[in-house]
């Protein structure tokens, strides 16, 4: 196993290098240069100077990547224009909130798209199978942002059952340990903060797991109605085990190779930034600072944020590698 993390994560440093290649060809590549986009079209030839000499911009191509490169092995990945504060510490303020809402979606989707898409390969052209490639079909289709302001609308602005913006309530003094506000509240062992935080995520977290839920269901119920026809799951049967340690053991467990690997990609694209679900719920994680930063033209926040989700990419590719050896254990080998 050791040796498997150690060959990934050798294998994962030519694509970082290759990213941080590209990244730096397209700020050079910029409309009149890294200088001129920060500043915009007004600026004079003399304040462009000045931003090309305090960004290294006046010097050779070569020199200038080498402290790029440099600049994103410290995790020093400039400073916002908008903010003014750190690109690394911005992210840091925000992140934990993108990751509360994307696990808890991507909880939402796995806990039922995967028993959603086995019982409904099981029972192929039942009322289950086809209640469920159509609701799968309907929630691919349904765009985040409109579901989102539907399930806003209705459980939280009519019904008042759920809060409708923010991580939490205004008038909840929490401590914030670690950045993350459920985790926070039991640490210190103020539940009340706890659940609050709980009850902000479950709309934006139900709106966002849609499309994975969907994806996950489709998948699932493919990968099984492949697998179950497979000659070792009819072997299988033939020797006697028991129908469960068959679906179990044969069946399920194979079937759930390409699931992980879908599991993989649609977390890594929850985590890169739930844009508009944060948006409509007015959550603050990084999808909405994204969004702000597109629209001001900060670029330092927009090249910091692209190494980041490579960054986080990377290590999900490892976690998915890692529950391949551990679904399949002929992974190991190779």
């Amino acid at each position: 196993m050791l040796r498997l993390v150690v060959r990934r994560l050798l294998q994962l440093i030519p694509t970082l290098l290759g990213l941080s290649v590209l990244l730096f060809l397209w700020l050079d590549r910029l409309p009149g240069g890294p200088a001129s986009a920060i500043l915009g079209e007004k600026a004079t030839e003399a304040e462009v100077a000045r931003i090309n000499r305090a960004l290294g911009l006046d010097q050779p191509v070569y020199v200038q990547y080498w402290r790029f490169l440099k600049r994103i092995a410290e995790l020093d990945l400039g400073t916002s224009t908008q903010t003014g504060q750190p690109v690394w510490d911005e992210f840091v303020l925000r992140f934990p909130a993108t990751v509360e809402l994307s696990l808890l979606a991507i909880l939402i989707a796995v806990a039922v798209g995967v028993p959603l898409g086995y019982f409904a390969a099981r029972n192929r052209g039942g009322w289950l199978d086809v209640t469920a490639v159509s609701g799968s079909l309907v929630g691919i289709c349904i765009p985040v942002f409109f579901l989102a302001l539907i399930l806003k609308g209705i459980f939280a602005v009519q019904l008042g059952i759920f809060p409708s913006y923010g991580r939490q309530d205004t008038g909840i003094n929490a401590t914030d340990v670690t950045g993350f506000a459920v985790l926070d509240g039991i640490l210190t062992g103020e539940f009340d903060a706890s659940w609050d935080a709980i009850m902000h995520l479950i709309l934006p977290a139900v709106a966002l797991a849609s499309i994975p839920l969907a994806v996950i269901v489709r998948m699932t119920r493919a990968s099984v109605l492949e697998v179950q026809d497979e000659d070792y799951v009819r072997t299988a049967e033939a020797k006697g085990l028991k129908r469960s340690v068959v679906r179990s053991r044969h069946v399920l467990r194979n079937a759930m190779l390409p699931v992980v690997t879908a599991v993989g990609l649609l977390t890594g694209s929850l985590l890169s930034g739930a844009v508009l679900t944060e948006s409509v719920f007015s959550f603050g994680g990084i999808g909405s600072f994204i969004r702000t930063a597109i629209d001001g033209r900060d670029y330092p926040v927009l090249v910091g944020f692209i190494m980041f989700i490579a960054m986080v990419y990377v290590l999900i590719n490892l976690l998915v590698d890692l529950a391949y050896s551990l679904i399949d254990p002929r992974v190991r080998v190779h």
